[in-house]
């Protein structure tokens, strides 16, 4: 799963570089949800990575 949101982190931030400087108007809406969707999905498997690395130790 974090190899998921890692790739649409560099998703979203390669669509920024595009609507961001102009180049695509419409990519800076795609941009912004990709973001946001990336950094859910990263702070989702971090969480559930902590969770399962405390389980198992014990």
């Amino acid at each position: 799963m974090l190899g998921w949101a890692v790739t649409f982190l560099v998703i979203a931030l390669i669509a920024a570089v595009l609507g961001f400087g102009g180049i695509a108007g419409t990519a800076i809406g795609i941009a912004k949800i990709i973001f946001f969707v990336a950094i859910v999905l990263f702070l989702i498997s971090a969480v559930f990575g902590m969770v399962r690395g405390r389980s198992s130790g014990i």
